[in-house]
């Protein structure tokens, strides 16, 4: 990949970011803290993925994120991206938002395409995302991906999309109906 393209990706992201920053309502951002990534086109492993260094984090009721857009920022985000592109080299973007029933009906409701996986049905000596996100895209890659947890692993939304502006876009969909919700 070229500097040009590098750049790009990089660009959108600190445009998807701010949208992020501004507008989405800090409910929205898992214990463990949210992030956005976006690959590479033919991206092959997590340095080929840009995220937020040092995730984004719920600071004084409001949308903070930690450091800067950099590639190999994103373990756990960059391996769902990488995973989806093997069924759909076109959605090359994702974030991770907290779990909740109320913000899965949300999602239904603005007609988003879901699937779940259950990590107690894990094959062993596999890792959870490679093979819960793998499992929810045979038939095609949602707009969304979730799971209820497990033992000690909080349970989690995955937002995909083909660029994290849009990405962004669809969570702020979801942060506008939640707004007034009492969660």
């Amino acid at each position: 990949m070229t500097q040009e393209d590098r750049a790009r990706v990089i660009d959108r992201m600190n445009e998807a970011a701010t949208l992020l920053t501004e507008r989405m309502d800090a409910r929205l951002i898992p214990e463990v803290g949210m992030n956005i990534v976006y690959a590479l086109p033919d991206a092959r492993s997590r340095d080929d993925v840009a995220a937020v260094s040092g995730r984004i984090v719920r600071l004084g009721g409001r949308v903070h994120p930690v450091g800067e857009i950099a590639f190999g920022a994103s373990d756990h985000v960059a391996r769902i991206v990488l995973t989806v592109m093997r069924f759909d080299p076109e959605i090359r973007s994702a974030a991770n938002i907290r779990f909740s029933e109320t913000f899965l009906l949300e999602m239904e409701n603005l007609l988003f395409e879901i699937c779940s996986f259950d990590r107690a049905n894990e094959p062993p000596g596999v890792q959870t995302m490679d093979w819960g996100v793998a499992s929810c895209c045979r038939e095609g890659v949602p707009d969304v991906i979730y799971d209820r947890g497990a033992v000690g692993k909080e349970p989690m939304i995955r937002v995909l999309g083909e660029d994290p502006v849009t990405v962004a876009h669809n969570i702020l969909k979801l942060s506008n109906r939640i707004t007034y919700a009492q969660l």
